[in-house]
């Protein structure tokens, strides 16, 4: 009976690129290697966001979404470049193709990072960790650029263990040794717990996987609403989520709940530049456009407002949907308000139906 079950588990592989634009980038301009780069906007005028950063400039603080400004302050010789996603779409689609070779299971988060069930794999090789070995090999070998990847039976342990050991990385972990795993993790780890929630949790004395296993599933309910209990379940090993290479959608947006009230426009600007990112990057992943951009804000009150715009053409441009969303923004009664919500969505796709393309060959920034 053991050996049935062993048989019918997922074989799960999540791929990351490392640095994926700064890679590209440095890959392709020999000057750039092993020199503190910045994909992104440009720091000059009223600045822009981070797109990625390389290695190099992340050991000094420089993260994805963080204002071109403050990248520049963190580390002032850094080279600040306009990103290529041409070229990028390009790489995508080469990455895509190595996947394709050993599944059609294949669920892109992002540009750079895809999910991929190899239970029945094309070639018959039938190890996981050997086939996430050879699509590492095959990128560093075809396209000059490394991967890291993450080996499990479950998308939220394989997600995890693919961040393990960047860049380059290769982390496999087992069903025997996901709960003694998952009891070990900080929360602020879990993929799905995002700040505020994690906040809420070290307040309540939560501070690992095996703190949150102590509560019931009504207690964690109770205090973290629906979700609860997916992290009662993942805390547990428990995750039945399948690889969807197909899915379909009418819009695409962010939001982002704050730990605490924004009162001035600097703060919500910045924030603002975060969530533009993270939808920017869902657009990319499934080549969409989109025509209307709204954007949401929740007040202090619990008070909700959407505003849009429809703009002349489609667009999925970064700094389109950021200046945009901070019009739209300036437009609303911003004096002596208080924030504790912003969200941006596009819609309005060229396609009517908004159907992704499996074969597109996208592969996010971002977290």
């Amino acid at each position: 009976m053991e050996e049935a079950v062993r048989t019918t588990r997922r074989k799960i592989i999540h791929i990351d690129m490392d640095a994926f634009y700064a890679s590209v980038e440095q890959r392709d301009y020999p000057e750039y290697r092993g020199k503190p780069l910045v994909v992104g906007g440009l720091p000059e005028g009223r600045g822009g966001v981070v797109a990625t950063a390389s290695y190099e400039a992340r050991k000094f603080g420089v993260r994805s979404a963080m204002p071109s400004k403050q990248a520049l302050k963190l580390c002032p010789h850094a080279i600040f470049v306009r990103p290529r996603f041409a070229v990028y779409k390009e790489v995508s689609e080469k990455i895509r193709e190595i996947f394709c070779r050993y599944t059609d299971l294949i669920e892109p988060l992002s540009l750079d990072e895809a999910y991929l069930d190899v239970t029945a794999d094309k070639k018959n090789i039938g190890s996981a960790i050997a086939i996430a070995t050879q699509i590492k090999q095959a990128i560093k070998d075809e396209l000059h650029l490394t991967a890291s990847a993450g080996v499990s039976v479950s998308k939220f342990v394989a997600k995890i263990a693919s961040d393990m050991q960047k860049p380059d990385g290769l982390t496999f972990i087992g069903p025997s040794s996901i709960e003694a795993f998952m009891e070990k993790l900080p929360v602020e780890k879990f993929h799905g717990i995002g700040k505020v929630t994690a906040d809420r949790m070290t307040k309540m004395g939560i501070f690992t996987g095996a703190d949150l296993k102590q509560l019931t599933e009504e207690e964690i309910i109770r205090n973290f609403g629906k979700a609860g209990s997916f992290y009662y379940k993942i805390v547990r090993g428990i995750d039945d989520r399948e690889v969807q290479p197909h899915r379909e959608t009418k819009s695409m947006g962010a939001e982002d709940t704050f730990a605490y009230d924004l009162t001035t426009v600097e703060e919500m600007n910045a924030e603002l530049a975060k969530i533009a990112l993270i939808v920017h990057q869902r657009l990319m992943k499934y080549q969409l456009k989109g025509r209307t951009v709204t954007l949401k804000i929740k007040y202090s009150d619990f008070r909700q407002i959407t505003r849009s715009v429809s703009l002349p053409q489609c667009v999925s441009d970064l700094e389109i949907i950021l200046q945009t969303a901070r019009e739209l923004l300036l437009a609303t009664d911003t004096e002596n308000s208080r924030i504790r919500l912003l969200g941006i969505t596009v819609s309005n796709f060229i396609d009517p139906e908004a159907k992704p393309k499996s074969n597109s060959g996208q592969l996010s920034l971002f977290k």
